[in-house]
């Protein structure tokens, strides 16, 4: 180990409870944020990165993390995106050839605060068993009460609009422009590897920010358009949701994926709500309703569509479930060109089981 000794740290939970643990690189800090869980077994940078986590404090519940360091080429946005990390064994050394540094280097370099030396598995036992809730990673340990005071000031995600803090201020492009296909996305959150799969079915991609109106993403005259995951509850995207009303009207070819997903389904006046804990992880089944055949899949969400009033929509189909709760993880509009899922089929990290999906958004634009 690199430190003889670490400086002592502790996890608060909302509802008062305390785990303890070390602080990571022997600093000191506290950090805020939505405590919840990913069981990926690898990844944790992809993780780290994923605009869709911010504002939470992820819990990893593979026992070791930073033992392959990290690769200047496996990151999903401009920097890391969590806002604090809790981990069982954390890795100072690293052991990957193409590693370009360290894990604490990384952190460090994004001024992350992270803790280690936690009994994870109690932790995501407890989280599992009481829900996803606020708590606070610290070294100020002898200051529980004034931890817990300033715990209670920090907003519920409940309502909390976040895409904003994470997408991107100016229009940009990705891909080659010469490409057969344009496509117009909305970045509520979105990660790079779900650009990459576009462009890699010969698309050229103009990335908005969040806010844009439908008539900003029309000027750039797309064969389609994308709605990208992100972090925070879908209802307060209003804007958002008038984007996908407006493409829905106009039946242009339209794709969602994770928060794109919840704003199409609000877009039709389907509810969505706050999961119990969230699917987070890169091992998800999933049942494709159209096919018959299962999927595992990367998952990243702490809210979900309301599956009782997607089914009794008549112009909706819900065409995939997760298999663990039968959540809605799939929709497709009837008469429409417009289809969402829930889980990530880009898995950045995670299995390729559901790269069809691009292919499909692809064929939609051929045949519109």
């Amino acid at each position: 180990m690199k430190y003889n000794k670490l400086r002592k740290a502790l996890i608060l939970l909302a509802d008062g409870t305390i785990f303890h643990g070390k602080s990571v690189g022997n600093k000191e800090g506290t950090a805020f944020g939505e405590v919840c869980f990913n069981t990926g077994m690898t990844g944790y940078q992809e993780i780290f990165t994923d605009p869709s986590y911010f504002g939470q404090l992820m819990v990893t519940t593979n026992a070791h993390i930073g033992n392959y360091g990290i690769n200047d080429q496996e990151v999903e946005s401009d920097s890391i995106k969590i806002a604090g990390l809790v981990c069982k064994n954390f890795s100072y050394d690293y052991s990957r050839e193409d590693s370009n540094g360290s894990l604490e280097d990384f952190f460090n370099k994004n001024n992350l605060f992270a803790i280690s030396d936690v009994d994870t598995r109690a932790l995501v036992s407890y989280i599992r068993d009481n829900g996803a809730m606020n708590a606070v990673i610290s070294t100020d340990v002898d200051n529980v009460e004034g931890l817990k005071e300033q715990l209670a000031s920090i907003p519920n995600m409940e309502g909390l609009e976040l895409a904003s803090k994470v997408s991107t201020k100016e229009p940009y492009y990705f891909g080659e422009e010469n490409a057969t296909y344009k496509i117009a996305a909305l970045d509520i959150g979105i990660k790079k590897n779900i650009l990459r799969n576009l462009a890699k079915r010969d698309a050229y991609i103009k990335v908005f920010p969040y806010n844009s109106k439908f008539e900003e993403l029309e000027a750039f005259m797309p064969d389609g358009y994308f709605l990208s995951n992100g972090p925070g509850d879908p209802e307060p995207l209003v804007e958002a949701q008038e984007v996908a009303k407006e493409i829905i009207k106009r039946d242009l070819p339209l794709f969602g994926i994770c928060l794109g997903h919840q704003v199409i389904a609000l877009a039709n006046g389907i509810s969505t709500y706050k999961m119990h804990n969230g699917h987070r992880g890169i091992n998800h089944p999933v049942k494709n309703l159209e096919t018959g055949k299962g999927e595992i899949t990367s998952q990243n969400h702490g809210f979900a569509v309301n599956r009782e009033e997607a089914e009794a929509n008549k112009d909706l189909k819900v065409t995939h479930l997760h298999l663990n709760d039968d959540t809605v993880a799939g929709l497709a509009m009837k008469n429409k060109n417009c289809f969402s899922v829930q889980y990530h089929p880009e898995a950045s990290p995670g299995p390729h089981d559901s790269m069809y999906l691009f292919d499909q958004f692809i064929e939609n634009i051929k045949a519109k």
